[in-house]
């Protein structure tokens, strides 16, 4: 199963978060002691089974079952993955990449999201507040291949007036959750 978000449009994205299929306020206060045990164990172990779990968290594997279906069904759960490194994929140069915009419409932002969305050596992007307008982050074989993604993929997005990029050059850490968003909850 993956991100309920992977493969849409930017106003598919838009569509559906208008029929509030996307949490977007924290409402921690819905959740108990034994919903953040849960999430903690599933964010280390995803393939964890519902008996094991069950065994971790101190409840019943029925408990945990129900308890992981409605995580899923509220949208705290998005999906589950496999966590890859791109390293041994051959795709040892991560850039992380800025850019600017020509225009702040909501057209020139929803035409931008598309065209990105389709692109397919990104990552990641996202919209940003500060002096650039979206990050995208690149997994790729080489500074000549990011040349090529240069040239073939980032400078023919649509309202493109800037394009900023840095290189990886240590990663120092890279969680796939965050240990103090269980903090006094576990």
């Amino acid at each position: 199963m993956s991100g309920n978000f992977e493969g849409k449009t930017a106003a598919q994205r838009q569509k559906s978060s208008q029929k509030g299929r996307i949490v977007q306020d924290s409402k921690t206060d819905e959740f108990d002691r034994a919903d953040y045990r849960i999430l903690s164990e599933l964010s280390r172990d995803a393939r964890i089974s519902d008996v094991s779990l069950g065994d971790r968290v101190h409840l019943s594997s029925t408990a945990v079952s129900r308890r992981r279906r409605a995580l899923e069904a509220s949208g705290v759960i998005t999906g589950y993955g496999a966590q890859l490194n791109y390293r041994s994929l051959g795709l040892g140069v991560v850039a992380i990449v800025s850019i600017e915009l020509n225009s702040q419409e909501v057209s020139a932002l929803l035409e931008f999201e598309d065209a990105v969305g389709r692109s397919p050596s990104m990552s990641f992007c996202c919209f940003v507040s500060g002096d650039t307008d979206f990050v995208i982050i690149l997994h790729v074989e080489s500074l000549q291949s990011y040349n090529d993604i240069y040239r073939n993929e980032l400078s023919v997005l649509p309202h493109v007036a800037k394009i900023r990029s840095s290189f990886v050059l240590k990663e120092v850490s890279w969680r796939r959750f965050v240990p103090s968003a269980f903090n006094g909850r576990v």
